[in-house]
């Protein structure tokens, strides 16, 4: 199992974003530093009481300080993009990183994306089918003619093309029975959310699994979960540093209409985190923290996807975190799972 760390670009309106920029930036370094597998980030636009780093830019410009590892995206939504520029932008995020880029895509589920890029709803699973086919295409083959419901090409080229043979993966995500079965047919692996517990999750990767054996397609070396990991000296630190950030985030999560969770207000933050994290987050001690993402793999991640900030969770706290991570976590897990 591959470990990789979520960059959260996700600030409080309030936030100097330069000073945040520069804290992501720093984080990077230790991340690369640490030897960890990779970094991704995640796209949204007009998020009402935040700022929110756009996700392409922020990837070209971290390209330059993690060196060697693997960028990818968790996720872009697709439906709002030409997939003629992603194509671009994918081939030269591959380029500029040595040929160690994943593209990972999604559906998206905000009403306000949608109306702010005038792209109906109701299109977006056709959208992103269309565009997962025109993407691999680009990166594929010399010119591309292609008619379909929303896009017309004709003996259209990109250059430069990836580096990666025969090119990067294309990881689509989704938790839904349909969508996780599209995933499997037309994409090169899947992404996961936090939400479903670690036996939710195992369903799912079965059923996935299944989908690409009927479709004839070879199982995927690319389960990519992202999760939220709060990794300090001890549980109750752990609980007491992630609380109010982390559960900020899901109370927002549940503002937007994303499903599968619930908050208690009137529960003190800590045991909100508690029932939370139960069978979904690595949270805790080192040793906590390790058997929780064995778990993970035991159920099927091939990469993790670790989140370990959100929004304005101190820097501090933020680097101490993925410290412990990598001097205690990643090697035994690394070990561990190779077993």
């Amino acid at each position: 199992m591959k470990l990789g760390i979520y960059l959260n670009a996700q600030h409080p309106a309030g936030d100097d974003p330069a000073r945040r920029f520069g804290e992501t930036i720093e984080q990077a370094r230790l991340i690369r530093r640490l030897g960890f597998d990779s970094i991704w980030g995640g796209e949204h636009h007009v998020t009402p009481g935040f700022h929110y780093f756009p996700l392409l830019p922020m990837l070209q410009r971290l390209a330059s300080e993690v060196e060697g590892m693997w960028v990818g995206t968790n996720l872009v939504l697709l439906p709002l993009h030409n997939p003629v520029e992603l194509a671009e932008v994918g081939a030269f995020l591959d380029v500029v990183t040595g040929g160690r880029f994943m593209l990972g895509v999604g559906l998206g589920y905000r009403t306000e994306e949608f109306a702010v890029f005038k792209v109906p709803m109701a299109e977006r699973v056709s959208r992103l089918a269309e565009g997962v086919e025109i993407i691999s295409r680009l990166w594929t083959e010399d010119r591309v003619t292609h008619h379909g419901r929303h896009w017309q090409l004709d003996d259209v080229g990109i250059h430069p093309r990836p580096l990666q043979q025969p090119r990067p993966p294309i990881l689509v995500g989704s938790q839904v029975s349909a969508g996780i079965a599209r995933a499997a047919r037309i994409a090169d692996g899947w992404l996961v959310v936090p939400v479903p517990t670690v036996d939710e999750f195992a369903a799912e990767a079965a059923a996935f699994a299944a989908a690409r054996t009927a479709a004839g397609l070879p199982p995927s070396r690319h389960i990519c979960r992202l999760l939220e990991v709060v990794c300090a000296p001890d549980e109750e630190t752990a609980i007491r540093r992630a609380a109010p950030f982390l559960l900020e985030k899901y109370s927002a999560y549940l503002s937007w209409g994303l499903a599968g969770v619930t908050i208690d207000p009137a529960a003190k933050p800590e045991d909100q985190l508690r029932r939370l994290a139960k069978d979904r987050f690595a949270l805790g001690s080192p040793a906590q923290v390790i058997e929780a993402l064995l778990a993970q793999h035991k159920a099927g991640v091939t990469h993790a996807t670790m989140r370990v900030s959100w929004p304005g969770m101190r820097q501090d706290d933020i680097l101490a975190g993925i410290e412990l991570l990598g001097r205690e976590v990643l090697p035994e897990v690394r070990r561990r799972a190779l077993l």
